[in-house]
């Protein structure tokens, strides 16, 4: 009990003697882990957006002139069996005269009702874990070689440059987190550190009547305990703020669940945990 009561009033006494640091230590942790929260929330919006995008993204397989009416329902039973295929839609000639005339504002077959040039073809959908240029590009190339598949359109150009924004997106996040992790590391430390420096003569005598070197630090490591879980919840509380206040019309933003957010506050108080521990670690030496 004595060694509980020890703790709190040491902890209490670096939060009374020294409010200007532990304000400061407090406000730009916040602003770094609301940073990385921002961040953290554009990259689960962008990915629910390129989800939506490719949701919409089909494959067309364009049919040979030669290929027989009676060949297509046999053709149609081969393409909907591969792998990753969600749905098959046959469009006659006459869909694809409709659909072109819907796309353009007219006819441009106007007497041609005969000879129409227009491929019968497929339209097909993706189930949403096939949906990446690899497993796009496999199931293309096995549909060109069914017999009376004339050709495979799909648009690769534009699903290239999603994978590489994506890609790009995770690289900078990757990098930001390092920085942000770092950077609340060693602001956190310095500020404890600052904070004990006056009490140096005091551990040094504790030393000497046998406390140990992880009793003495442990209100520090509370401190910067506290101070990592009360910046991670005020920077989510300004996250939810904005959220409740600014709306997007184009996109849904995505905010992180809620078990999540949780763990994120825990192990940023965890890291401020040992930032305090590492700020006093030295100077018990």
């Amino acid at each position: 009990m004595t060694r509980i009561i020890f703790i709190l009033k040491e902890l209490g006494r670096s939060l009374y003697r020294h409010p200007g640091t532990v304000v400061t230590s407090l406000l730009s942790t916040t602003l770094l882990i609301l940073l990385f929260n921002l961040f953290w929330v554009v990259v689960g919006t962008s990915e629910r957006f390129y989800e939506n995008l490719l949701s919409e993204m089909t494959m067309d397989v364009f049919l040979n002139e030669e290929l027989p009416d009676s060949s297509l329902s046999d053709l149609s039973e081969e393409i909907k069996n591969a792998e990753g295929v969600l749905s098959v839609l046959y469009i006659s000639k006459e869909d694809a005269r409709r659909e072109l005339m819907h796309q353009l504002g007219t006819d441009l077959l106007v007497g041609y009702d005969s000879l129409n040039p227009l491929p019968r073809s497929y339209s097909l959908t993706f189930e949403t874990k096939y949906m990446n240029l690899a497993d796009i590009a496999e199931i293309a190339g096995k549909l060109q070689t069914l017999p009376g598949v004339m050709e495979v359109s799909y648009s690769r150009g534009w699903l290239e440059k999603v994978e590489n924004t994506k890609s790009i997106i995770l690289e900078i996040g990757l990098v930001l987190g390092v920085i942000i992790f770092l950077s609340a590391l060693i602001s956190t430390a310095n500020n404890i550190r600052l904070m004990t420096r006056t009490r140096v003569v005091g551990f040094q005598q504790m030393l000497l009547l046998g406390a140990g070197r992880m009793f003495i630090s442990l209100p520090f490591f509370i401190e910067g305990f506290l101070i990592g879980g009360l910046s991670a919840v005020l920077s989510w509380l300004a996250v939810f703020y904005g959220y409740d206040r600014v709306t997007f019309t184009r996109f849904e933003v995505v905010i992180p669940a809620l078990n999540e957010i949780y763990l994120f506050c825990l192990a940023t108080a965890l890291l401020g945990g040992i930032s305090g521990y590492l700020g006093v670690r030295k100077l018990l030496k």
